[in-house]
């Protein structure tokens, strides 16, 4: 398939990238969800994280998502019941200025 080149940036640092022609706006769309997620868990002025820690925090909750999914088109029950319960006290945490 055709490759095209692009150029994300995400939390401030830009990655040229070759993908599949016609796939663009999707990866926009992720660019666009991660920083967004980003801005939102920055809000929280966690005292001592770098953005590392941001950017860690954020592939930790679209990772859960992503393994959430394909875990409920596998598998229903109670690993899902787990791994939604751990991405619901993950954002809880991040925004409860109480736990930090």
């Amino acid at each position: 398939m055709a490759q095209q080149a692009i150029t994300l940036r995400i939390a401030g640092k830009s990655y040229p990238l070759n993908i599949e022609s016609g796939k663009e706006e999707v990866y926009r769309l992720a660019e666009r969800e991660i920083n967004d997620y980003l801005v939102q868990i920055r809000q929280n002025n966690f005292r001592g994280w770098s953005d590392q820690d941001y950017v860690a925090m954020a592939a930790l909750k679209f990772a859960i998502a992503g393994i959430a999914l394909r875990q409920s088109r596998e598998v229903g029950g109670e690993e899902l019941r787990r791994l939604e319960t751990l991405a619901d006290r993950i954002d809880a945490y991040l925004n409860d200025p109480e736990d930090r």
